[in-house]
Order: C-alpha cells, then sequence, then structure tokens
C-alpha cells in the first residue's frame, strides 16, 4: 500500500514541477527559449495538445520584447534606429541572388534574433512570426517582422540551404502565410513581394491558399509597382497559350487592387495603376500569340478614371492592330471599346481617323466625339456674357483728379473668345469626309447587292465582259 500511495502522490507533483518550468520559461536563456521551440516542432501535434509549443512561442516573443525595451535611464539605443523602421530603406534588402550568402548581411539593432531563427522549421517560423506581429512587440514591428520572412527566404531558399523541393514549397507557403497577417500597406516592400514570386516560379505548383494570399498582397501594393516587376515569363506548358508574357497574373493584380479600395477612395493610386497597366499594355501588344481575348481584358480592367488622357491606350491598341493584321472589324470593334474617344488628344484623333488600321466606324466615332467637345466648348464660350471691369482706385490724391471729368466712368469691356485654331479646323473638314465616305460606302454596298442578284439570275455562259463593270472609286 505504501508504494501506491508514493506513486499516486508522485504523479501531480511532476505534473506540477512541468508547469512550474513553462511558467518560467521567459527566464529562461535565450539560447535554451530557441531550442525549446524546436523541441516543440518536433514533438507535434503532442506540444500543441499540451499548450507546450504557445509557451515556448510566447516565452520567445517575451525574450524579443524584453531586448528591446531600452534600459533605466537610455535613451532607446538601436530600438529607434531609423534603418529598421522602413522595409523599403533598410541595410536588409530582399534578394534572390544565389550568389549573396545569407551570412554576408548580419542582422544588427533590432534584428539581432534574425540568424538564430533561421534555424527553425517552416511551420516554427510561421507561428514565431504570426506571434511577433498580433503582440505588435516593440523590437519587432510589422515592418522587422516582415524583414525576418524575406530574410528567413533568402537563406532556406535562394542561398540553397534547403535543397528539397517539397521543402522550398512549404517554406514558400509557411512565409506568405505570415505574410498575409502584417499590414501590408505599409510595412511590406513590393519588392520583396515579387522577389518571392520570382523565388515561387520554379518550385511546382504552390497551394491554392498560397497563391491567392501572394497575389492579394501585391495587388494591396500594386501602385508601388514597377514595368520590370509585372512583366513575368508565362509559365512553362500552359494549355491553349503560348504568350511571352503572363498576362493572367497581371489581370489578378489588378483584380486585387480594385478589390482592396484602391479604385475608389484613393484616385491618386488608381492614376498610377493606370500608367503602369498603359506601360504594361505597350510592352505585350507587339506579341503574336497574345489572344484578343485577353487583350481586351486587360485594356479595360480598369474603370474610366484611372486615366485621364488615352492616348498612351490608342498608342498600344494600333501596334496590336498592327501586329494582328488578320483581325476582323468586329474584333477591332471590341478592343475599342476600351478607347474614351473624348479623353484623345487631337492629334491621336487625327491620326486614329487616318489609320488604315482600325475599322471605319471606330474613326467616325473619334471624330464625332472630337466635334461634340469642340461644339460643347463653342456653346460654353459663347455664352459667357460680357462683363465689365473698370478701372483700379488710385491711391493718391493727384491720381483720382486725373481720373475726373470725360474719363470718369470708363469701363473696359471683354468677352471671352475661343480661339478655333487650324487643328480644330481640320478636325471638322475631316469629320465631313468621313460622313461622305460613309455615304459613299452605303452606296457601293447597295450596288454589289444589286449586281450580286443579277450575277446569281443569269446563266453561267455568260459572257465575261458582263462582270467587268467597276466599282465607283473611293477618296482616299
Amino acid at each position: 500500500m505504501a508504494p501506491a500511495a508514493m506513486a499516486s502522490t508522485a504523479a501531480p507533483s511532476l505534473v506540477a514541477l512541468t508547469e512550474k518550468a513553462l511558467d518560467e520559461m521567459p527566464q529562461w536563456p535565450w539560447q535554451s527559449v530557441v531550442d525549446a521551440v524546436k523541441q516543440c516542432d518536433r514533438l507535434l501535434p503532442l506540444s500543441d495538445a499540451t499548450g507546450a509549443f504557445d509557451r515556448a512561442v510566447a516565452a520567445l516573443v517575451a525574450h524579443v520584447a524584453a531586448a528591446a525595451a531600452p534600459p533605466a535611464g537610455a535613451g532607446g539605443g538601436d530600438a529607434g534606429t531609423p534603418t529598421s523602421s522602413s522595409p523599403e530603406s533598410s541595410a536588409f534588402r530582399f534578394s534572390c541572388d544565389t550568389k549573396s550568402s545569407c551570412l554576408s548581411l548580419p542582422p544588427t539593432g533590432r534584428t539581432w534574433w534574425f540568424d538564430d531563427l533561421v534555424a527553425l522549421a517552416p511551420g516554427a517560423v510561421r507561428r514565431v512570426a504570426e506571434a511577433l506581429a498580433t503582440a505588435r512587440v516593440a523590437g519587432a514591428d510589422h515592418a522587422v517582422v516582415a524583414r525576418f520572412l524575406f530574410y528567413y527566404l533568402k537563406c532556406r531558399v535562394a542561398a540553397g540551404a534547403t535543397t528539397a523541393e517539397e521543402e522550398k514549397k512549404a517554406t514558400v507557403e509557411a512565409c506568405v502565410a505570415a505574410m498575409s497577417v502584417l499590414d501590408v500597406r505599409t510595412a511590406v516592400s513590393c519588392k520583396g513581394l515579387f522577389g518571392v514570386l520570382r523565388l515561387a516560379a520554379p518550385l511546382q505548383q504552390l497551394a491554392d491558399a498560397a497563391q491567392d494570399r501572394l497575389v492579394a498582397m501585391i495587388g494591396r501594393k500594386l501602385d508601388h509597382a514597377t514595368l520590370d516587376n509585372l512583366l513575368v515569363p508565362a509559365p512553362a506548358g500552359t494549355a491553349g497559350s503560348s504568350s511571352l508574357y503572363d498576362v493572367g497574373l497581371v489581370l489578378r493584380f489588378v483584380a486585387a487592387f480594385l478589390r482592396s479600395g484602391g479604385g475608389g477612395d484613393e484616385p491618386a493610386r488608381l492614376k498610377k495603376v493606370g500608367r503602369l497597366v498603359d506601360l504594361y499594355l505597350a510592352e505585350v501588344a507587339p506579341d503574336p500569340s497574345l489572344r484578343p481575348a485577353k487583350f481586351v481584358e486587360l485594356a479595360t480592367a480598369l474603370p474610366a478614371a484611372a486615366r485621364d488622357c488615352h492616348d498612351a491606350l490608342y498608342r498600344a491598341i494600333d501596334v496590336y492592330f498592327q501586329v494582328h493584321a488578320r483581325l476582323t472589324d468586329d474584333d477591332k470593334m471590341k478592343i475599342c471599346r476600351g478607347l474614351i474617344y473624348e479623353k484623345l488628344s487631337p492629334e491621336c484623333c487625327k491620326h486614329l481617323a487616318r489609320n488604315a488600321a482600325f475599322p471605319t466606324r471606330a474613326a467616325v466615332q473619334a471624330l464625332a466625339s472630337q466635334h461634340t467637345v469642340l461644339k460643347s466648348l463653342v456653346l460654353r464660350d459663347s455664352g459667357e456674357q460680357l462683363k465689365p471691369v473698370s478701372a483700379p482706385p488710385s491711391t493718391t490724391g493727384k491720381r483720382r483728379d486725373s481720373y475726373n471729368g470725360e474719363n470718369d466712368g470708363q469701363v473696359i469691356l471683354y468677352a471671352g473668345r475661343l480661339d478655333l485654331t487650324l487643328e480644330n479646323q481640320n478636325l471638322r473638314s475631316l469629320l465631313d469626309g468621313m460622313h461622305w465616305r460613309v455615304m459613299e460606302l452605303e452606296k457601293v454596298c447597295s450596288r454589289m447587292k444589286t449586281q450580286m442578284t443579277k450575277m446569281k439570275a443569269r446563266p453561267r455562259r455568260a459572257p465575261r465582259s458582263c462582270t467587268a463593270r467597276s466599282l465607283p472609286r473611293m477618296c482616299s
């Protein structure tokens, strides 16, 4: 009985000792806490069921916070260094260059813990990063956590520390998941996100959730992107497409940008993305493998407020029409839906009217829109009333006397007048010419129909000369 009683009393004391050890974990040495996190990762799912993993991660976060807190009487030390406050202007630059080692940029200041946590498994890193982001520790704000995740990817994937493809995929997916809980707009570098995209490109298909998170984050930062960032090669072996660039991926970026509110409350961001998309359109337009449906989708992806002027969009469409000369007029008119002719400059409108690559209907619509704009300007200007402008009052008595007599009450009349330049007059003449051409085309079509009817009614032995009647020649 005595041994049984002793055993029954020993078990609770062992649990109590374990609980006490876990409670005291924040007072353990730093390296011991890191080792505890590693051990808990190896003991999954048991460490999760007992809560030991969460305790170890919490102790690690407490160590980072304690190291960042300035000592009594100090001014803050490295916690407020400017190099660690911005993800864009830091000593660490995320790079996918495999020639550079992760040891060439030793973390300093608030990033002293980076190297110690690089040895953690991807799942443990995700939990630690999410815990740091949630706790909002003074020495590990969202910008520092994002830098750590980029650093971890650089050391584990780009520098070749991890060779197995499945482990690389797990590393990228874990880091992307951890970044998604950060304040992407202010803390995550746009350049770094595209670096992650390049790292993931050689790998096999990532999980759908990781792809969606990465696209959503890049979409929120799309107004910070450059043209080089968007020129992502099309994935090899894509069914039904041999395009040079991954246009579908850019369309997903634009859709994510609009979903994040980029097209509503902040017009400046929307216009930046509009200029970026126009540059991208000009780059992909010469691609002979780019399908019209994709080009139309890209040209019409943004709302009308994204562009104040449609000249760049017109030039991209012009290049696309020249490369894809076999497009029908219906296909071309579908592409021209993205153009707002009122936002074309007079020079581009004149070029469109004489451009044989564009359908006649598009040219007529462009000139008609310019005519409408011109007419509205004339009406607005002619409606302005004459305004009297009196002479300016003088500041001295002598000057006042000089205005007495016949100069009193002198009024200068002026009227606003629209200066119709030679360019606008040319547009009017072009518009009249286009109207005439449309009427002549209708006559030609009517004659052709009549001749076709007569040819069908005649026998096949009809002389060849009976079909040699020439159609009226069109003026160019």
